[in-house]
């Protein structure tokens, strides 16, 4: 089961794939799996895979970050998935605009995307916006 249309922090990409945005910080019902963007793992008490990356930086590891998301893309078809970090708006911005490359979105639009479906704020430092327009599927 997939997450409904118009939950709290819920996008659809243009796959029609829904995939959750959020700061862990948010009290919301617990995905079917996780990946959790912080510098250091933090134990959560769902599924999850843990990409080192932190805050208001880029991913230790893009190849580790590209294949997470590449899972993530797979379960969204049929679980509930989300991408969190701290806040939910620097890194899970930035995920969540490289998702979307990946289902399709071209990389110089991805982050006007994600702030038009997700956060007006979304993807916060010049060097994520630079990462996302380089980023490749």
């Amino acid at each position: 089961m997939t997450w409904p249309a118009g939950a709290p922090g819920v996008v659809q990409l243009p796959s029609g794939r829904r995939v959750r945005g959020r700061g862990l910080r948010q009290d919301l019902p617990a995905p079917g799996f996780g990946l959790v963007l912080l510098g250091r793992d933090r134990p959560v008490p769902w599924p999850h895979r843990w990409v080192a990356w932190p805050d208001f930086r880029l991913p230790r590891s893009a190849d580790d970050l590209r294949a997470a998301l590449r899972d993530l893309l797979d379960r969204s078809g049929s679980e509930q998935v989300e991408v969190a970090c701290a806040g939910g708006t620097g890194r899970s911005g930035t995920a969540l605009a490289c998702l979307a490359v990946l289902d399709g979105v071209p990389p110089a639009e991805a982050v006007s995307w994600v702030r038009a479906h997700y956060r007006p704020r979304a993807v916060e430092t010049p060097r994520q916006r630079r990462f996302v327009a380089r980023w490749t599927p």
